[in-house]
Parts: C-alpha cells; sequence; structure tokens
C-alpha cells in the first residue's frame, strides 16, 4: 500500500471519529430533552386534560417503565443488527414518537410517550458499550462528554418548554423536540458504513447472580428515581410554595446546568482512581443537603438547594454510568450490565413519579414526601459503597 493511499485511509477514518464522536453527542442530547420538556409542563397537562396527580405521575413515568422493558433486550437487537444500526433505528423511532405524543388525543400522548421510552431506552443501554467498545482508554473522557451533552439539553428543555408553549401551545412545545432528534438520525446515516453485527454477544444469565452487578443497578435505579422525581414534581412544588410556574420551570433548568461540570468532571475523576467510594459519599451529602434545605422550607435559600441537588443529580447520573465500564472487562459484558442495571433500575425509578404524587394526594403537603427523597439518599449511599469498590463484573 503506497504512501498516498495510507493517507486517505488515515483521513477517511479520523473524519469516520469525529462523525462518530458527534454522533455521540447528538444521541445523548436526546436522551433526556423530550422527557425533561415535559416536567414544567406537567401543571398545563393536567388542567387541560382533567388527568390527577397520580395519573400524571404515571404519564411521567411510562418512559422509566419503558425503559425497564427494552434494556435487557437492547444487547440482543445490538448483536442482530449492529450497534449503528440499532441507535440508528432508534432515533428515528424517538422522532415518530415525539410527533404522535403531540398528536390532539389523549390516547396518544401516553402511546407516544411510550415509545419515546423505548426509543430512549436503546440509546442508553447501548451507548456506554460503544464507548466501551471505540474508545476504551477513554471511557472516563467520552462518559463525562455524553453525559454534560445529555444534561445540556435536558436542561434548556427544562427552561424552554414554558417559553415555547406560549406560542405554541404545550402540544407544539413538546412536538418542537423532535427537530433535534431528527438531528440526529441524520448523523448516523453515515456512521453505518462502520455496521459490525457482532459487536455485542451475550455474557449470559450469570450477571444477575452477581452481587456487584445488583450494587451497580440499585445506585443506577436510585439515582434515576431521584432524577425523574426531580424533573416532574420540583417546578410544581416551587409552584405551589409561590413561585411562578415559568420561574419554577428555569429553577429545574438551573439545577441541570449546575450539574453540567460535575457530569463532565466525575467521570475523568473516577477513571482516575482505584475505587469510588470517596466520590459516592460526597455525592450523596449534596442529596441530603439539597433535601433537607426543601424540607425546612427556607424560600429564601431555594436557589442555594437547587445548586446542591444539581451537584448531587450530575454526579450521580455520570457516576452510574461510568460504572458500566469501570466495573466490566470488555464492550460486551458492559451492555450486559448496562441493560440489567437500566432494565431494573429503572422499574425501580418507574414508582417515584407516581408514588410521590400519590403521596402528595394523600397528604395534602410536601413534608412527607421530601422526607421519602432524604431515606432514598441514604440507600443510594449504602449502594453506592458497594457499586464503588475495585472490582469487575464476571
Amino acid at each position: 500500500m503506497n504512501s498516498k493511499t495510507e493517507e486517505k485511509l488515515s483521513e477517511r477514518s479520523m473524519a469516520m471519529s469525529v462523525m462518530l464522536v458527534l454522533g455521540i453527542m447528538l444521541l445523548a442530547a436526546n436522551l433526556r430533552a423530550s422527557i425533561t420538556g415535559l416536567g414544567p409542563l406537567i401543571e398545563a397537562v393536567r388542567s387541560q386534560t382533567n388527568l390527577s396527580n397520580t395519573i400524571t405521575g404515571m404519564l411521567s413515568s411510562l418512559p422509566l417503565i419503558a425503559f425497564a422493558i427494552l434494556s435487557p433486550l437492547a444487547p440482543r437487537i445490538a448483536r442482530r443488527f449492529g450497534l449503528e444500526m440499532t441507535l440508528f433505528a432508534s432515533m428515528a423511532l424517538l422522532t415518530a414518537g415525539i410527533v404522535i405524543r403531540s398528536a390532539p388525543s389523549i390516547l396518544t400522548l401516553f402511546l407516544g410517550t411510550l415509545v419515546i421510552g423505548l426509543a430512549i431506552a436503546i440509546g442508553n443501554v447501548l451507548l456506554p458499550s460503544l464507548i466501551k467498545r471505540d474508545f476504551p482508554n477513554q471511557i472516563g473522557l467520552m462518559t463525562g462528554a455524553y453525559s454534560m451533552s445529555m444534561n445540556i439539553c435536558g436542561a434548556l428543555a427544562s427552561g424552554i418548554s414554558v417559553p415555547l408553549s406560549i406560542g405554541l401551545g404545550w402540544r407544539g412545545s413538546l412536538a418542537s423536540w423532535a427537530v433535534l432528534a431528527g438531528l440526529a438520525f441524520l448523523c448516523w446515516l453515515p456512521l453505518l458504513r462502520n455496521r459490525q453485527t457482532e459487536a455485542v454477544t451475550e455474557a449470559g444469565n450469570s450477571i444477575w447472580r452477581s452481587r456487584l452487578a445488583w450494587q451497580v443497578t440499585f445506585f443506577m435505579g436510585l439515582q434515576s428515581l431521584l432524577f425523574y422525581i426531580n424533573a416532574n414534581w420540583l417546578p410544581v412544588i416551587l409552584h405551589e410554595r409561590g413561585m411562578s410556574i415559568s420561574t419554577a420551570g428555569w429553577m429545574l433548568s438551573a439545577m441541570q446546568f449546575v450539574s453540567l461540570p460535575v457530569s463532565f468532571i466525575v467521570p475523568v475523576l473516577a477513571a482516575r482512581r482505584p475505587n469510588q467510594r470517596g466520590i459516592v459519599i460526597v455525592t450523596v451529602i449534596f442529596h441530603l443537603a439539597g433535601y433537607i434545605g426543601l424540607l425546612a422550607g427556607s424560600v429564601s435559600l431555594t436557589w442555594l438547594w437547587i445548586v446542591f441537588i444539581g451537584i448531587a443529580v450530575g454526579s450521580s447520573i455520570s457516576l452510574a454510568l461510568a460504572f458500566f465500564g469501570l466495573r466490566t472487562h470488555n464492550d460486551r459484558a458492559a451492555a450486559e450490565l448496562s441493560g440489567m442495571a437500566q432494565s431494573a433500575g429503572y422499574l425501580l425509578a418507574a414508582v417515584g413519579p407516581i408514588s410521590f404524587g400519590l403521596l402528595h394526594d394523600l397528604t395534602h403537603g410536601w413534608t412527607f414526601p421530601l422526607m421519602i427523597l432524604i431515606v432514598t439518599s441514604i440507600l443510594l449511599l449504602l449502594a453506592g459503597l458497594g457499586a464503588g469498590r475495585k472490582a469487575y463484573v464476571s
């Protein structure tokens, strides 16, 4: 092979690497936006559809139920069709789900939300495996980068959903995220040339008997439970305490913006340490400080509690995602651990928004629901201390 041919191949390889990184960032950008954009609009949805708080919480939990159903199947689908093709299809499915959810019907509202959850489940599970396969020496850096992309768009969705609804209505506001999903869909088209149908293979069912795998799973599930309760009910809590619904939406957005630098830095630090228990302890301290502050009811310091929760949220999710690569030896095991953790973990998280709304309906206040978040944070600490030890899922 002559030097010109080698140079062309090198340039082509570099171009595809850049396209792959861009594709990962765009796909990650879609893993929260279409869900977090719903939180600040919950009151508008509930009032215009006459849904109860409990049923509205069920709407918020549907994506999590979809995560639980499809997550263990995602590695098998990728083994059959290839990682690239499966992720490409997930963006097509996500775009369709967003459009369906925005149709003028309560049935399509729930159906579209379910489809959105199925599409996002695929990306949630397979992105860590893709990074383990193609960036084995940059797991912390790439996990931090895609966590930050996910959080940026999730934060923007929370902040601009209400302003968008002023001109477009709440259905139009939700529909606008089809543009972002369509952009990711187009970006993955050229990446289909790298389709590898044997990229992910089954590691067997033994992973479900691993104590370490269950610790990672509970950490993933508990931090997800806390995040989705925050995303769906924090604006409502702040609004009932006298804050305008628009400002409450921006407070949720601020929480996620605060999480951005943390979600990038934590995986990088985690990858450099022999174990991550210290990071887990600091993370839970911020969770507890934020929820205890909200429970105390000091309105003037609301911004401080939001900052604490934002730091905890950014650290929790990025650390959970990093565990999939840090606790496994190869991309196959990473995919299986990711599938297990996001299946059982999100099934646990799915009870969060529903239960939180139900507790509020039963108690007519936020004191007891907020106490449950404090207890959940302590359970997160226990799971994290196990998941953060230096060991590998076999």
